[in-house]
């Protein structure tokens, strides 16, 4: 049976990567969505087990411990961890598996599979990244302050996925993704020339 691929998806806060990974998921359901564990407190509109599966700390230094997770990270004060065990069950039964986390958990999951596929999502200005944290009702202006002032340390880090896609209009960004998931997208690829412009805004906006 021909093993299954892992898409590590990452972006800064805001970029709208959660929305792009839904939309990909809807349209292939033969992708498979590894749910992270966190201790972050469960939003009114999440659900157990479809957003995250959400523990207190000492369950996820417990399950920490004893090795469950192939990475995990502290993100805004809270932690967040992937099973181990559910991705390489999907992708040993030939299942293609989309990861949505942070560059620092994307780091780790490179160094236990360096075959998955990286893919991180810019904002189409730093102008845009900052209207789409304000118009969240669940964040206060204190959190938002901080997710912008950290945004610009996290894209620092696109050169470390194999591909970028960027989030300008919504409907081509998934049509992006699906594309690198066909293996069709060597033109989205993060050292490409023509991201040089939009970086150096987005880089120097810090």
């Amino acid at each position: 049976m021909k093993c299954g691929r892992l898409f590590v998806i990452a972006a800064p806060s805001g970029a709208g990567k959660t929305s792009l990974v839904k939309a990909l998921l809807d349209s292939d359901p033969s992708l498979r969505l590894s749910v992270s564990h966190t201790t972050r407190k469960r939003r009114e509109t999440e659900r157990e087990g479809r957003e995250y599966h959400f523990v207190s700390l000492p369950e996820f230094e417990q399950l920490q411990a004893a090795g469950e997770f192939l990475e995990h990270a502290q993100v805004f004060g809270n932690l967040y961890g992937t099973s181990r065990a559910y991705v390489e069950r999907q992708l040993a039964a030939g299942h293609d598996v989309v990861l949505e986390i942070d560059w620092q958990g994307a780091q780790q999951v490179r160094r236990a599979l360096p075959g998955c596929v990286g893919v991180f999502i810019l904002p189409p200005s730093r102008t845009v990244l900052g209207e789409r944290l304000a118009r969240r009702a669940t964040d206060t202006a204190q959190v938002i302050a901080g997710r912008l002032a950290e945004a610009a340390g996290d894209m620092a880090h696109y050169r470390e996925f194999d591909y970028v896609v960027v989030n300008d209009d919504f409907a081509r960004a998934v049509a992006d993704l699906k594309r690198i998931v066909a293996g069709e997208a060597a033109d989205l690829r993060s050292d490409r020339p023509q991201l040089a412009p939009l970086l150096k805004e987005l880089l120097a906006s810090a």
